[in-house]
């Protein structure tokens, strides 16, 4: 019988734990969990004899991957996965997959919400500001980046979009207005939501001169991987303008200078909290159980990223 793990150190809801269990067990397989583990070391013995393993935000390594010795996928349950080592994963014959789209009502809310809360100045009585009217730009218009874009439309925003990956019809016909480069987008809007992928080219992209180019009142919204911040140049901005604003879901590692310095122009989440609803979690939990179920009984591959 096959084993399927599910190693998650921010575990899923238990709602959604009942219903992967469901569906592997539905499916003749043995179901094991290993949440809240004190250690890396814990995860890299736990992987041991498993056939598939089903993760969150959990880092599977090199030295995960040598240890599994039965292991032949992985599904991320979300849509980032820059937490697995690709390079070590496909020279073992690991297949690693995601699930996107499953989080993104999720994240687009979180993104959302944040900008609310700064707008009203984390509701401290004082008079704040509204959304309407004003502009947002959306960095990377994939499935978080569209619903960010119709949430704020409800909210009245005047939505605008870059991405060089989507034609400029289909973001027309989502009623984003599309412009021609990333530097455009950060000029025009007051309000930038960030959605780019966390890679080698997007690594501390975002920095000081592109930050710079923002209007009077500017704030970055980042729902999408704190490493893709000059975090430097960042607080080079933070000090050279007082009207620039950074809210995060997760605190930056220069967190601590910025909350003793900067108070009232920043919001972070205490750990990664886009997926942390009890829907999210059910539909990317069963997606990852059902993607294992396909790939191990009909070697469907459809969402492999490796």
């Amino acid at each position: 019988m096959k084993k399927i793990l599910v190693a998650t150190v921010k575990p899923f809801a238990p709602a959604a734990v009942v219903e992967i269990k469901e569906v592997v067990e539905k499916a003749g397989y043995e179901f094991h969990l290993f949440e809240k583990y004190p250690e890396q070391a814990d995860f890299v013995n736990a992987v041991k004899g498993m056939d598939a393993l089903i993760i969150r935000s959990d880092k599977v390594t090199a030295e995960v991957l040598e240890n599994a010795d039965q292991l032949k996928i992985v599904v991320r349950a979300g849509a980032g996965y820059d937490n697995v080592d690709l390079e070590a994963a496909t020279a073992k014959g690991v297949v690693v997959m995601n699930t996107p789209g499953q989080n993104s009502n999720a994240v687009a809310e979180l993104a959302i919400g944040m900008m609310v809360y700064h707008a009203r100045n984390g509701y401290n009585g004082k008079a704040g500001t509204e959304l309407r009217g004003k502009k947002i730009g959306i960095h990377a218009v994939g499935n978080v980046g569209l619903l960010v874009a119709k949430i704020a439309q409800g909210f009245g925003m005047e939505v605008y979009g870059y991405d060089p990956f989507v034609d400029g019809a289909k973001l027309k016909s989502a009623g984003i207005t599309p412009v021609d480069s990333v530097d455009d987008l950060y000029s025009s809007c007051q309000f930038i939501s960030l959605h780019i992928p966390s890679n080698a080219e997007t690594k501390k992209s975002i920095g000081k001169e592109l930050l710079g180019k923002m209007p009077k009142g500017a704030v970055l919204v980042n729902t999408a991987r704190k490493e893709v911040i000059h975090e430097e140049e960042l607080m080079d901005l933070m000090e050279a303008r007082p009207d620039f604003s950074y809210l995060s879901d997760i605190a930056p590692d220069c967190a601590g200078l910025i909350e003793e310095n900067y108070s009232g122009r920043f919001f972070f989440t205490p750990k990664k909290m886009g997926a942390q609803t009890a829907e999210a979690n059910i539909n990317a939990g069963i997606a990852a159980a059902e993607q294992i179920r396909n790939y191990l009984e009909k070697g469907d591959n459809h969402f492999q990223v490796n």
